[in-house]
C-alpha cells in the first residue's frame, strides 16, 4: 500500500520538479501599457459653417449660406431681390442714359407756310420743309434728377441686400442648433399664435 501511493504521488503533475522557475525567464518584465491621457472631446455639435465664412459668402452671393444651413425660403428671397433689383437698376440706368441724351433734343411743332399757295417752304439745298416752331425736349434738368435717384435708389437696394442677406447668414450660423416653429390659429372670436422651440 505506501509502495503503490509513493508511485502515484511520483507520477502527478506539478510535482517539485516542474515547480522550479525558468532561469531564462529571469529578469524579464512583460511590456505593461500605460493608459494615455485623454484630451476632453467637444461633444457640442459644429455648425456646417462658421459665423465669418457665412457673414462673407452671403456677403458676396445672397443666399448661398441660407442653402447650407436649410433655410431654403430665405435663400429664395434673397435671391429674387437679387435678381428684381439689378434688373430694375438696369432699366434705371438705361432711362437715365436716354434722358442725358435727349436733354437738348427738341421737336418740330410747325413748319414755315408759303402765303400764295399754302405748302411747307423747303429748304433748297436740302429739299425738306423748313420748321417754325419748336416743342423743347421733355427731359428737363428736374426729369433728369429724378431718374438719377430712381437709379441711385436701386443701387442702395442691391447693397442693403447684400448687407442683409450676410447679417442673415451670421445670425443663422450662430443659432443653426436653434430650432423654432411659430404659427397663428384664427378662429370666429380669436387669434392664437403659437411658438415651438427645439434645443439640439
Amino acid at each position: 500500500m505506501a509502495v503503490a501511493l509513493v508511485c502515484a504521488v511520483s507520477l502527478v503533475p506539478g510535482s517539485t520538479q516542474a515547480q522550479q522557475r525558468d532561469s531564462g525567464r529571469v529578469g524579464i518584465r512583460t511590456p505593461t501599457t500605460q493608459a494615455q491621457p485623454t484630451s476632453p472631446t467637444d461633444s457640442a455639435p459644429r455648425p456646417p459653417m462658421s459665423p465669418r465664412r457665412a457673414f462673407l459668402t452671403s456677403l458676396l452671393l445672397p443666399g448661398y449660406a441660407q442653402t447650407v444651413f436649410g433655410r431654403d425660403r430665405a435663400a429664395m428671397l434673397f435671391t429674387i431681390i437679387e435678381i428684381g433689383s439689378i434688373g430694375m437698376a438696369r432699366k434705371s440706368a438705361l432711362d437715365l442714359a436716354e434722358a442725358r441724351a435727349l436733354a437738348h433734343d427738341s421737336v418740330v411743332a410747325t413748319y414755315q407756310i408759303d402765303a400764295t399757295t399754302g405748302l411747307a417752304i423747303t429748304d433748297p439745298k436740302t429739299g425738306l420743309p423748313v420748321p417754325d416752331t419748336w416743342i423743347a425736349s421733355r427731359y428737363t434738368s428736374d426729369r433728369i434728377k429724378a431718374r438719377r435717384t430712381h437709379y441711385e435708389d436701386w443701387i442702395a437696394a442691391i447693397l442693403f441686400n447684400h448687407l442683409f442677406s450676410g447679417a442673415d447668414a451670421y445670425v443663422a450660423a450662430n443659432l443653426w442648433d436653434f430650432k423654432t416653429n411659430i404659427g397663428a390659429v384664427s378662429s370666429a372670436r380669436s387669434v392664437t399664435v403659437y411658438a415651438s422651440v427645439q434645443v439640439w
